[in-house]
């Protein structure tokens, strides 16, 4: 781009007319991230983003530039006859200067500023974040509609931005096809009962919109096992909703699920592959693009954490042997640890710690506590599920999946004991023409966050936190 300067010509026959000479560059316009990388130096540049601190001097004012794009800011360093009053902290400028090379090791680069320009004023008295504070999570969490504004949480959102790449990416590498499922459904997948019903009147008369109950998505499972009768390999990654009146560390009202399901499989270690490769593969993906701001969490939010994806994972616990080792364990526990109970997040954070403190798979879990979808071992006394979890350090549960009941005569019986087989006639069909073994699985998105950061309230790993009684933007 070029800045125009018009000039007059005469002509011979005393007429004129105005041409136009292109000879000023304009400044390039970059973000914070192509600044400091250092590719840019002696150039002419204009940055825009938001002061994360203030430092006037007698002769100097010195800022910092930040606009989201990288965890480090942009040193600006002017005179102080550019200084104003309403450079704040948390002000938005548009700085236009030269980039030098910078004296100070910590940073590669500086801006000379030519000219300053107040975007957007901040009252640092009402700005709910100080300069030279360093503010809890539980204290930033006050203001949902600013706290991305703090380096903690600006960290938290690029890692968050990151891993979801990383999920896709996975994915797209291993032959699977992404399906929207709906957000919208008729189905209670998990069978808990918690789910937020969707009631829409069309008229005055109060006429319903849907002619049967309708619900926010608890799961896309049971529309990937759809996919899966035309697709060996499908999966899903979008909101899901729990109607579960809690307001715990652990629990969401609206959180985000990666859903896989997969054909021809043979048995749980197929899913536990796929589990496996995943988890790996996206926290390889987070670790190497989003170095800085992971290291950020590690010191300074959850000091000492620590997660390393070449851990092993360990296979072959089945859900009798995990009750063994907590009834032979010392530690007292609030739920009780009988067969045939379901492990709560205590039992899991044990396992996890008794086995090493690495990741652990569980299978083969009672038949009863499964859904009606679960394949059935046909195994006795003891009558278990081909199901799986898969327990994390510091989360407890992360994944949870199992094979299908792909047999007719099982599934048929199991929806007639349940009074299910009119509601899910469809599903029945799914059987009866060009049914094959499958199997599939569940990832908490956010736990997954939680575990690879360390953080312990779920509501930190999430943009704008739903849960029971929250106030929504």
């Amino acid at each position: 781009m070029f800045q125009a300067a018009a000039k007059t010509l005469s002509l011979s026959r005393g007429a004129s007319f105005s041409i136009r000479r292109y000879c000023f560059k304009t400044p390039a316009k970059l973000r914070v991230s192509e600044a400091v990388s250092g590719a840019h130096l002696g150039a002419n540049v204009k940055v825009q983003g938001w002061l994360r601190s203030v430092r006037p001097q007698k002769a100097n004012l010195f800022l910092h530039v930040n606009d989201g794009s990288a965890l480090q800011s942009l040193q600006v360093v002017a005179s102080s006859e550019l200084n104003d009053p309403l450079l704040t902290l948390g002000s938005a400028v548009e700085v236009t200067g030269t980039l030098r090379k910078s004296p100070h090791q910590k940073q590669p680069v500086e801006l000379e500023a030519d000219q300053i320009h107040v975007v957007g004023d901040c009252n640092p008295v009402d700005f709910p974040f100080k300069k030279k504070e360093r503010h809890s999570l539980e204290y930033i969490r006050q203001f949902p509609h600013l706290r991305c504004r703090t380096n903690a949480f600006s960290s938290l959102l690029r890692i968050r931005s990151e891993a979801t790449t990383a999920v896709h990416s996975y994915f797209k590498e291993n032959g699977f096809v992404q399906i929207h499922t709906p957000v919208i459904t008729s189905n209670d997948c998990e069978g808990a009962g918690e789910l937020f019903r969707v009631e829409v009147s069309v008229s005055s008369k109060g006429e319903k919109f849907f002619s049967v109950p309708a619900f926010l998505t608890v799961s896309g499972q049971l529309h990937l096992e759809v996919m899966s009768g035309a697709f060996s390999r499908v999966y899903t990654f979008g909101p899901t909703f729990r109607a579960e009146n809690s307001q715990s560390r652990r629990h969401l009202a609206e959180f985000y699920m990666v859903e896989a399901e997969v054909s021809f499989t043979q048995s749980l270690e197929d899913l536990t592959k796929v589990m496996e490769d995943m988890f790996r593969s996206a926290t390889e993906h987070v670790l190497a693009h989003c170095a800085a701001d992971v290291d950020l969490f590690h010191k300074h939010v959850t000091p000492g954490h620590r997660v390393s994806p070449q851990g092993h994972l360990l296979f072959g616990v089945t859900y009798s042997e995990a009750i063994d080792i907590l009834n032979h364990s010392s530690q007292k526990f609030a739920f009780p640890t009988d067969w045939g109970c379901d492990l709560q997040t205590e039992h899991e954070k044990y396992l996890v710690k008794h086995c090493g403190n690495v990741p652990v798979f569980v299978t083969d879990y009672p038949y009863d506590l499964k859904p009606f979808y679960a394949r059935d071992n046909q195994d006795h006394p003891k009558h278990t599920a081909a199901a799986v979890d898969l327990l994390v350090p510091g989360v407890g549960e992360l994944c949870g999946g199992s094979l299908r009941e792909e047999r007719l005569d099982l599934l048929r019986a199991r929806l007639e004991e349940t009074g299910l087989e009119d509601t899910y006639s469809w599903y029945l069909d799914l059987r009866r023409f060009g049914s094959v073994p499958h199997g599939g699985f569940g990832l908490g998105f956010e736990r997954f966050l939680q575990c690879i950061l360390g953080v312990d309230n779920i509501k930190d790993v999430i943009a704008f936190p739903r849960f029971s009684h929250s106030c929504l933007l």
